[in-house]
């Protein structure tokens, strides 16, 4: 495989695995070709095939309404920007920040690195609480120093807080969570239920008519919304009473989304969730397996309670091995799973993440094809359904792209800077303020993709579906 042709080899590879046809070179156009940042990863590989996968699952539902085709164009340069998308976001002139400066990666006793995810302010309590430290940078590095990096990642994960070791590419394929990802393909539908053919509500975009519930926070679950909702869906961000939110992660991630809270830990709140997905068409989270299912909403009560949902489940770990219930983000899985250590020229120095949240963004991309695949299959065959994407398994997927040629001399590319990007932006006038932000990445030749709405407070609106 030699430049854009990666990527169409990635896309086809997305496709065959829910049993599609290849992709048409006139259907779908990818220019350019890694490397485009900072590493030997395919990272614009890796980006162009999933965000063409989506707008191909877009022109697809508009082929089902209208009987027309369209074509699918993206740039591997624009795609891989789009894998870090928060990167770019500036509210009022200034940069909007994600990330906790206790959030980092600190070597231990025994000359090992651990990565502390200390994001969300419980997480963090938990685990500066476990070190007995301040809730410092200086506080928390002299307090790791005295703990071996294992023992670490393992008592931090017991007090239900999140590390992960660095481990080597070799040390990851002797672990049994490696090995039990290897045995799931990159993502999978299943039905989960049986109901009538249901056609696509009327509208005017790929996507239109179709009601989105969207119980996610951070990156990639969002991500999976804001994408359905950039082809016309009615996306609604369920959020919760006294759940962390990191606020430039809810305006990126809230384009085109009503948002509402509901507390589902009550009997109250589990009424007013029923009643919502009665009247929606699918169903998004993206927590731990088993976390939602024990509030009452699996995928196969919910295909109960509303014939024909759809199911979108996306966690870390996965579904299957012994960390199946570990909690994790990005980082915490490219630490894990060998990508920080090869990303750091194994490890000669402080270890170094990827330029980019590939596995997040990735993994969100994928959830929304999954979904709109699903939404395909609804139409035609009728069912319930139910997708499964982790960030493990996009991991394990990115690692088999393979990587840049050392001639090309990768990791000695600069890191743009909104500057550097300002052909791929636009402007959006919220109650946030002025924000400057990535406009979407994929062209399609009839039904643009856009956000019809503006990203807003995560309370701004009643759990109830406007009039179509």
């Amino acid at each position: 495989m030699k430049n854009h042709d990666d990527s169409y080899a990635a896309l086809n590879d997305i496709l065959a695995t829910v049993g599609l046809d290849p992709a048409s070179g006139d259907q779908v156009r990818i220019t350019g070709a890694d490397p485009i940042l900072a590493s030997n990863f395919r990272i614009g590989t890796a980006g162009a095939a999933v965000i063409a996968a989506t707008g191909l699952a877009a022109a697809n539902l508009w082929e089902m309404r209208t009987g027309r085709q369209q074509t699918v164009s993206l740039d591997v340069r624009r795609a891989a920007m789009a894998m870090r998308s928060d990167r770019f976001l500036h509210q009022n002139g200034k940069k909007m920040h994600a990330a906790d400066p206790v959030s980092g990666i600190y070597q231990c006793r025994d000359g090992r690195w651990v990565q502390l995810h200390c994001n969300y302010p419980h997480h963090r309590a938990r685990t500066v609480a476990l070190l007995g430290a301040d809730e410092t940078k200086e506080s928390v590095a002299a307090a790791v120093a005295g703990w071996d990096a294992l023992d670490l990642e393992t008592a931090v994960t017991e007090a239900n807080s999140i590390a992960g070791m660095v481990r080597s590419p070799e040390e990851w394929v002797a672990h049994p969570q490696s090995a039990a990802v290897d045995g799931l393909p990159l993502f999978d539908i299943t039905k989960v239920g049986d109901s009538d053919p249901e056609p696509l509500p009327d509208g005017d975009r790929p996507l239109a008519g179709i009601r989105v519930v969207d119980v996610t926070r951070v990156i990639a679950g969002p991500m999976c919304g804001r994408t359905l909702a950039e082809h016309g869906a009615d996306v609604m961000r369920i959020s919760g009473p006294n759940l962390a939110f990191n606020e430039a992660l809810v305006v990126d991630t809230g384009y085109g989304k009503y948002a509402a809270e509901i507390d589902i830990a009550s009997e109250s709140g589990k009424d007013v969730m029923r009643r919502l997905v009665k009247s929606s068409d699918v169903f998004s989270q993206g927590y731990r397996p088993g976390t939602i299912a024990g509030r009452g909403f699996s995928p196969e009560a919910l295909a109960a309670l509303r014939p024909g949902m759809v199911s979108l489940s996306l966690c870390a770990f996965s579904h299957a091995g012994p960390w199946n219930g570990k909690r994790g983000f990005d980082s915490i899985v490219q630490c894990c799973s060998g990508i920080v250590h090869e990303q750091s020229g194994d490890l000669h120095g402080t270890p170094q993440h990827l330029p980019a949240q590939v596995l997040d963004y990735v993994t969100g991309y994928l959830g929304a094809f999954g979904v709109m695949e699903a939404l395909r299959r609804r139409a035609v065959e009728g069912g319930s359904y139910h997708v499964r994407v982790s960030l493990v398994q996009t991991a394990h997927w990115l690692k088999r792209l393979g990587r840049v040629a050392a001639e090309a001399n990768a990791l000695s590319l600069p890191d743009p800077s909104l500057a550097d990007v300002m052909d791929l932006t636009m402007e959006t006038e919220c109650s946030f303020g002025t924000i400057r932000h990535l406009a979407p990445a994929v062209t399609l030749s009839e039904t643009q993709p856009h956000w019809s709405r503006p990203p807003v407070p995560l309370t701004t609106h009643q759990p109830v579906w406007p009039g179509r």
